[in-house]
């Protein structure tokens, strides 16, 4: 019971700051860099974390602000990045070609910048890097990558 009741809090919590009309640095004009730590490995959750990460870039285009997004991955979520799926479970992997699907979506949105996969987790989960979805680009450490981001005024927020 437990594994369900997470997930639908964390959807909760989601959806209830996903609602909100502005907040700070929501006043128009200007751009927003935000660089998100996605690490979810339960693809459910996984792809409404993907779809807040979208409304949020509207959100801040309807508000006339410019969004800057970096959507890294590491952990759980790297199995969703590739394009091989006998790693991931049977019953995830309707879910992990709809996670794809909205991968290669939201990579032509205007304010999604780039998607980087952690090579440190690729190599830790015996993954094959050539098997990444082209519209990712691998990097050798997250962590770093992450850090890079942060050093040219992204926010940092792990969704």
């Amino acid at each position: 019971m437990k594994h369900l009741v997470v997930p639908a809090l964390a959807a909760m919590a989601l959806a209830g700051c996903a609602g909100m009309e502005s907040g700070p640095g929501m006043a128009g004009g200007g751009e927003m860099k935000i660089a998100f730590d996605i690490t979810e490995g339960n693809p459910e959750v996984l792809l409404r974390k993907l779809d807040t990460i979208d409304l949020t870039r509207k959100q801040l285009i309807k508000a006339g602000i410019t969004p800057r997004m970096v959507l890294s991955f590491r952990g759980g979520a790297t199995y969703y990045t590739q394009t091989e799926l006998y790693k991931v479970k049977e019953s995830h992997r309707a879910d992990a070609l709809r996670i794809a699907a909205r991968l290669r979506q939201l990579r032509k949105e205007p304010g999604i910048e780039t998607m980087e996969q952690c090579n440190v987790t690729v190599t830790n989960l015996k993954l094959n890097p050539k098997a990444l979805m082209p519209e990712v680009r691998l990097v050798d450490n997250g962590w770093i990558a992450l850090v890079g981001h942060q050093q040219r005024g992204y926010g940092y927020i792990v969704p």
